[in-house]
């Protein structure tokens, strides 16, 4: 399964959500857009060629905006991810039906394996 991962970069994306996944979902093809040492990427079409995005969304962000709505243009599933004392923006809810909140890295990756 080819995942495309979304998410502001005003927070710590690297230790507390890229290497959890890493660690946990080697078995899958995930796309981690700032990876790749903030190259311009083309996303629009890596999203276009994902199965599911996975958003996460305790932070806004514009970028990330634009990427849910092309993903929900392409009709993409959307599973939606947030850290517990954070509040996402209710609009979500217009492009996913899954939204997992979440208080660890362990509690993530379980609540993970149940959805992907």
């Amino acid at each position: 399964m080819k995942i495309y991962v979304s998410h502001s970069t005003n927070f710590e994306y690297q230790a507390n959500l890229y290497d959890p996944l890493r660690a946990n979902f080697s078995e899958l093809d995930i796309f981690l857009p700032h990876e790749k040492g903030g190259k311009l990427l083309d996303t629009k079409q890596i999203i276009k060629e994902s199965e599911l995005i996975l958003a996460e969304v305790s932070y806004p962000s514009t970028g990330q905006g634009i990427e849910l709505g092309w993903a929900n243009t392409f009709d993409i599933p959307i599973v939606c991810i947030y850290r517990d004392g954070t509040k996402p923006s209710s609009a979500l809810r217009i492009v996913s039906h899954n939204l997992i909140n979440y208080s660890s890295a362990d509690e993530l990756v379980h609540k993970l394996r149940k959805v992907i």
